[in-house]
């Protein structure tokens, strides 16, 4: 097995890594130091989430640079301000040794001219989000003409999230004759054209398969119908007594409305998302860290740069629109050589994306079913018993022993033992014993996504192409202002000017009062009940459509916040078992 010491690391950065209590490289650092210690040279290195690729730059970065002198020699982009504290933190982990290392980060929500003033002091190493870093140099704050290393972490990530030209532009300020590093888990065609247009020759590493997940994560779909997703997600975590889970919700509005019904259910459960302030989603992550929140429900972009390394489940409440984003809502468990559950919550309509999954990752999925109210409270049940079992024994208790004794003498071993576990397993049950079972929908049953629905309206609305929607985009938007549920909108066909969706005729009321002097851009939206049946060919005339009145922008009562901040309102669930308490400290 191989050891830091033979990849030709200085003596100060085996002292810091000792320290760690690292013991050997990971695959994706025992390959790429010792290519970037030979010499200056530009890689492109490939691997998942979590397998250590901040150490595998880091290291060879601190060695590299001269310490002696104060410009700034590397820079490091990386996508949200999070990733962006932990590097800058490990970084200062790394060189605790090596005197005279100094390392700032940049990123937006902060005082910019508070970082420059620490740029200004001397920083060898900035660790920076595309956008602030670009706001910087263009204010002439920060200096990189003297760039010698570049490092492009998580450059997927910064890609998807559309930081294109923020660092095309960046790069052009650079010096040509520097070293660009770039780590990504995929290889979108994005990234590829970075490669390309600024990167010499690089020299190419990839642990595991390109877009693989790690065999360290299994993964699991269960078929529901969409009324029952929430209760779903709720028997998921109930079956998983020792849970600390991610929960993955495509938008904004629904993850803070998960989180919301799982506090109010009594979970210890927050919201993380792009309407939080920046201390909002500092007290969430310090709260998640910490384990005083179990489950953190989150969008994709939110989400990003989250590294803790003990999640037991990835929890997809609703999957990507991209499916190459599931490699890294996966990678967020089964890191730092844990194993772990990437779980998928689906409705018929979207079964047909877990084959193009697969083929990305790698991987099978195993269809399960949700459990059933029985053998959550049998889990829940004999992890009590466990926990019971291995509880340290506090003796002080001794004292009070003859007291307990005499209140408790007229009972037997069996009773004692019965009411005992009944003071915990009552409640559970209760919630569970008329709750019935989460089946998976049968073909006959109706689904909003189903061709054959009848019981539909279908509307025009002058949205379409020219406003910058393509068919996901618009029923996203949909979905968020009129407030329905993901598989309420169906059959959206977009065109240059105009477009068509279904909605149930019971939900008919709702969007014509919605959208009732609705503006969007400064401009008034016009929707209007259409005879169009929804085939992909298009709709009947303007004059064919039945009209309707005019539209009204809606007020949004939907206030966004810190949902773990609060305390949910008790349940009849909010003791049982320990498993909504916060874990032990």
């Amino acid at each position: 097995m191989t050891n830091f010491s033979e990849l030709g690391l200085q003596e100060d950065l085996l002292k810091a890594i000792s320290d760690l209590g690292f013991e050997s490289p990971s695959e994706v650092q025992a390959q790429a130091i010792p290519i970037l210690l030979e010499k200056d040279t530009d890689l492109v290195a490939l691997a998942q989430t979590g397998t250590g690729k901040t150490a595998a730059f880091g290291f060879p970065l601190i060695q590299k640079i001269n310490l002696d002198q104060r410009h700034t020699q590397g820079l490091i982009l990386s996508p949200t301000r999070e990733l962006c504290l932990q590097i800058t933190n490990e970084f200062q982990n790394y060189g605790k040794y090596s005197s005279g290392l100094r390392t700032v980060a940049v990123y937006g929500g902060a005082s910019i001219t508070d970082q420059e003033k620490q740029i200004k002091k001397g920083a060898q190493i900035i660790v920076a989000t595309p956008g602030r870093m670009k706001d910087m140099l263009k204010r002439g704050m920060i200096d990189i003409s003297q760039l010698a290393y570049c490092v492009l972490d998580e450059a997927d990530e910064m890609l998807n999230m559309g930081f294109y030209e923020d660092i095309t532009d960046i790069l052009a300020h650079s010096p040509k004759e520097k070293s660009t590093w770039l780590f990504s888990a995929t290889m979108p065609k994005e990234v590829s054209n970075i490669a390309k247009k600024f990167m010499n020759s690089p020299k190419e590493i990839t642990v595991g398969q390109r877009n693989v997940s790690t065999k360290n994560v299994s993964h699991e779909y269960f078929l529901v119908s969409a009324r029952d997703r929430y209760n779903a997600l709720k028997r998921l975590v109930d079956v998983n007594p020792e849970v600390y889970a991610c929960v993955f919700c495509r938008t904004k509005r629904d993850t803070q409305k998960v989180a919301e019904r799982l506090i109010e259910d009594g979970y210890n459960a927050a919201a993380l998302h792009g309407d939080l302030s920046q201390s909002q989603r500092d007290m969430v992550m310090k709260s998640f860290r910490n384990k005083q929140v179990q489950i953190l429900v989150a969008t994709d972009v939110a989400a990003r740069g989250i590294d803790v390394d003990d999640i037991t489940h990835v929890i997809n409440y609703q999957l990507p629109d991209e499916v190459e984003i599931y490699t890294h809502r996966s990678g967020r468990t089964g890191r730092a050589g844990k194993t772990g559950k990437s779980l998928v919550i689906l409705t018929k309509s979207e079964l047909r994306k877990i084959k193009q999954i697969e083929r990305i990752i790698g991987q099978n999925f195993t269809e399960e079913s949700i459990p059933s109210g029985e053998e959550i409270c049998e889990k829940q049940l004999f992890h009590l018993v466990n926990e019971i079992k291995e509880t340290e024994i506090n003796p002080k208790i001794d004292a009070y022993l003859p007291k307990l004794e005499e209140m408790l003498i007229d009972l037997t071993k069996e009773d004692l033992i019965k009411k005992f576990f009944s003071v915990e397993f009552t409640r559970f049950y209760n919630y569970y014993k008329d709750a019935g079972s989460i089946s998976k929908p049968s073909a006959s049953e109706r689904d909003f996504q189903s061709n054959e629905r009848s019981d539909e309206t279908r509307f025009f609305i002058n949205l379409g192409e020219k406003d910058g929607f393509n068919w996901m985009q618009l029923k996203d938007f949909l979905k968020e202002t009129l407030d329905l549920g993901r598989d309420a909108v169906a059959k959206v066909d977009v065109k240059d000017s105009f477009s068509f969706f279904n909605v149930a005729k019971t939900d008919e009321p709702k969007v014509m009062q919605i959208f009732e002097n609705f503006t969007y851009q400064g401009r008034n939206i016009n929707v209007e009940i259409t005879k169009d049946k929804g085939g992909r060919g298009g709709g009947r005339k303007r004059n064919d459509r039945k009209k309707s009145g005019g539209f009204g922008k809606r007020r949004d009562d939907n206030k966004s916040g810190f949902s773990g901040a609060r305390k949910g309102k008790k349940s009849n669930v909010e003791s049982s078992f320990n498993r909504r308490r916060s874990k032990k400290k």
